[in-house]
C-alpha cells in the first residue's frame, strides 16, 4: 500500500475506535443519511481530499518528496432541541482528541493536525453535521505516493 493510503486507513481505524462518543458507523464511503437508523449514529466519513507536492532534494537518482494532504472527515450526529450542538461538539473533541495520539499515523506520517472545524448550523436537524479537515504531511520516495 502507498503511504498516503496508510494514513487514510490509519485515521479510519481510530476514528472507528473512539468510544466516548461510541462511533457506531465508520466508513470511507459515502452514505445517504436518510438510510441511516436512528442506532447507527455517530456516523463518520473520512475521505482523501487535496494534496501539494514537493521535492525536498534535487539532482539525479531517488527523489525524496514532501506531500501534505487533507483529508475530510464528515461526522453525524442525531439529536433533540437541547443537545444536538453538545452533540456536535463532542465528536469534535473526540476526533480531535483521538488524532492527536499519534501524529505520525503510525510511522507514515511527520506531522497531523486538525486545519479547520465547521458545523452544519441547524440546517441538517435533526441531525448534527460537521465537517473537519486533518492535515497530513508525509515523506516518500519519487513515484511512491
Amino acid at each position: 500500500m502507498s503511504v498516503r493510503e496508510n494514513i487514510a486507513s490509519n485515521l479510519l481505524t481510530v476514528i472507528s475506535n473512539i468510544s466516548s462518543p461510541d462511533i457506531i458507523k465508520a466508513t470511507r464511503q459515502p452514505f445517504l443519511l436518510d438510510e441511516l437508523s436512528d442506532k447507527q449514529y455517530p456516523a463518520v466519513i473520512v475521505q482523501t481530499s487535496e494534496e501539494n507536492r514537493d521535492d525536498s532534494e534535487l539532482g539525479s537518482g531517488a527523489k525524496t518528496r514532501h506531500g501534505t494532504i487533507d483529508f475530510l472527515i464528515l461526522g453525524f450526529v442525531k439529536g433533540s432541541d437541547s443537545n444536538i450542538d453538545t452533540k456536535r461538539n463532542e465528536l469534535i473533541t473526540a476526533i480531535e482528541t483521538a488524532i492527536e495520539t499519534d501524529i505520525t499515523r503510525n510511522s507514515n506520517a511527520l506531522d497531523t493536525e486538525v486545519v479547520q472545524v465547521e458545523t452544519d448550523e441547524g440546517s441538517l436537524f435533526p441531525i448534527g453535521g460537521i465537517r473537519m479537515t486533518i492535515r497530513c504531511m508525509y515523506e516518500y520516495q519519487s513515484g511512491t505516493p
